[in-house]
């Protein structure tokens, strides 16, 4: 069952086409990964679903009905522009932003502590926010965000500024959070984030979907034809025995990467190389997150770094 669904969507500005008939579609109880270059329309498409913006054409749907204001109640929100004031103490702020979705002050406290003793915040309560470092600050804003439970968790660059040991405590949370039946999106440049947490994914660039589905789906696909292989021995004798039936992507000293000739199967390519006695292994390759997005946004004419 889809959680949210944003079917259509277009969005103008003056001179600019941000949103081109974007469909974006994330099942409940699943990490979407939505991904794209700067200017892609990534930011455009996640104000319309939090209804800070409205799109001119298409339509929102949100756990099976039309979003409307009131639903922003059960999504939160970490922007990557972060936003906390920052005279105020820590408890203080957290307790007002509690407050403000719609917990008593009893609950908010109870769950702020319970969360900041799990991010191993305990001892902020009561220091500035001014205090903080930017990683400390995120730490914070990610508990506001998470506080109330909502249904649709949105995640715009949620590990910039923190060190591996607290962007694993945070990716931990975030997939705890899905276990207990959160939908999250997740927007990110971080492609190994992407491996390690979502379970599909939507590729926008220049305002359209250029690519989405599932995450190990995806990998298999674009791996297609292609096949890691070690070997023993010499490495001119091995590439004559499976050159008829491989070309070789890449090679390093006893393994190579290989794609099938056309009409060629992996059993070809199996009793080509075992023709030599050198196979030691063989494995379908599964390129990365980072290679396919590479990959698709070139091929659809920019730059990833645009």
């Amino acid at each position: 069952m889809d959680l949210l669904k944003a079917d259509n969507i277009v969005k103008q500005y003056t001179g600019h086409l941000a949103l081109d008939d974007v469909t974006v579609h994330v099942r409940q109880g699943e990490i979407h990964g939505l991904l794209g270059p700067n200017g892609a329309g990534k930011t455009t498409l996640i104000r319309i679903i939090n209804h800070i913006t409205a799109p001119d054409r298409g339509t929102v749907t949100f756990d099976g009905h039309p979003l409307v204001a009131t639903d922003v109640a059960n999504i939160g929100y970490l922007p990557e522009e972060r936003g906390l004031y920052k005279k105020m103490r820590v408890g203080e702020q957290a307790m007002f932003f509690a407050r403000l979705k719609g917990l008593s002050a009893r609950d908010a406290e109870k769950n702020l502590k319970e969360w900041f003793d799990r991010l191993e915040m305990g001892g902020w309560w009561n220091k500035k926010v001014q205090e903080l470092s930017k990683g400390m600050a995120q730490k914070v804003q990610f508990v506001i965000t998470v506080l109330h439970n909502p249904k649709l968790l949105i995640f715009d660059e949620p590990f910039s500024g923190f060190d591996p040991i607290n962007a694993n405590l945070l990716k931990h949370e975030i997939m705890r959070l899905r276990d207990m039946g959160a939908t999250v999106i997740f927007s990110t440049h971080n492609m190994g984030s992407v491996e390690e947490l979502c379970d599909s994914i939507s590729l926008i660039n220049k305002g359209k979907v250029i690519l989405s589905g599932n995450v190990a789906e995806l990998r298999r696909q674009h791996g297609a034809n292609t096949y890691e292989l070690t070997y023993d021995g010499s490495g001119d004798s091995f590439r004559a025995a499976i050159d008829p039936v491989a070309v070789i992507n890449s090679e390093a000293p006893g393994t190579m990467q290989v794609r099938l000739r056309e009409n060629a199967s992996r059993h070809d390519l199996i009793d080509s190389a075992n023709k030599t006695g050198q196979l030691a292994s063989f494995a379908p390759f599964l390129p990365s997150m980072d290679n396919i997005f590479i990959n698709t946004v070139q091929a659809a004419g920019v730059q990833p770094d645009e």
